[in-house]
């Protein structure tokens, strides 16, 4: 693993050789495809996601160093993965947690309590944890989305997360610096949590967006993945939030 700070500015843009990059939510999806990025160049990876058997396959297509089964929103666990990691790392991605859609008509309040705390814990828990163990000019990095910034029924919770994490991410840039701390606010994109909300809905969501986005096409994992690692290697960026939705807030939809 890493110990020596790369030269500033933006790094070689065909190689990470030399770095580690740990990403928890790493199994699928946008992580998943940001890890595959990374580990072709040149960078170590460590894996860290919820369900053992899809780790395990994600691990067979990557070649992790290490893969970590835990829940990130388990504050104690969280803590104990990174303090069993066995040296320095340059960059940490996180894509966990899933949109809390809530209509007031039927909301449960201690569920969406809990799905807010649970994100903020995380993010704040992340940067807390990590402070011994990523390099100086290394990054956080977290995911969220934009799609909370129109109101909407069953938005709320959602709305007041979107809201949060820019202003958070910002101030954590200050206190972890000069660790890097970044987000990256996505639109749809195309990836098996996608799929899952929904459904039989998915192909009719992806017809739409391909007719109506600027970009004449859906967003998928790899499109996510370039930014991350772009952020990763420029350490000229800290405290920004980076949206990547095809043009989808030009549109309204």
């Amino acid at each position: 693993m890493s110990t020596t700070p790369s030269a500033p500015g933006v790094a070689d843009a065909a190689g990470m050789t030399g770095q580690t990059v740990v990403v928890i939510g790493g199994s699928a999806g946008m992580g998943l495809e940001t890890a595959r990025l990374a580990r072709s160049r040149g960078a170590d990876v460590v894996l860290a996601g919820r369900n053992p058997e899809r780790l395990a396959q994600a691990a067979a297509e990557v070649g992790p160093v290490s893969t970590a089964v835990f829940d990130a929103t388990d504050a104690e666990r969280l803590r104990t993965f990174f303090e069993e990691l066995p040296g320095p790392v340059d960059h940490v991605m996180s894509t966990a947690g899933t949109p809390s859609y809530m209509p007031l008509d039927g909301m449960d309040l201690a569920e969406a309590v809990r799905g807010f705390d649970e994100r903020m814990a995380l993010t704040l828990g992340i940067a807390l944890y990590s402070r011994a163990k990523v390099r100086a000019g290394g990054t956080l990095l977290f995911v969220g989305g934009t799609g909370g910034r129109r109101p909407g029924v069953g938005m709320s919770v959602v709305s007041a997360m979107t809201a949060a994490l820019p202003p958070l991410v910002a101030n954590l840039a200050l206190e972890m610096a000069p660790v890097r701390v970044n987000l990256i606010a996505a639109g749809f994109v195309d990836t098996p949590l996608s799929a899952s909300l929904l459904g039989d809905q998915l192909e009719a969501r992806r017809e739409e967006l391909r007719t109506k986005l600027p970009i004449r096409r859906v967003v998928g994992p790899g499109d996510v993945a370039a930014l991350a690692v772009h952020i990763m290697v420029n350490e000229a960026v800290t405290g920004a939030t980076y949206d990547i939705d095809g043009g989808q807030q030009l549109i309204g939809g």
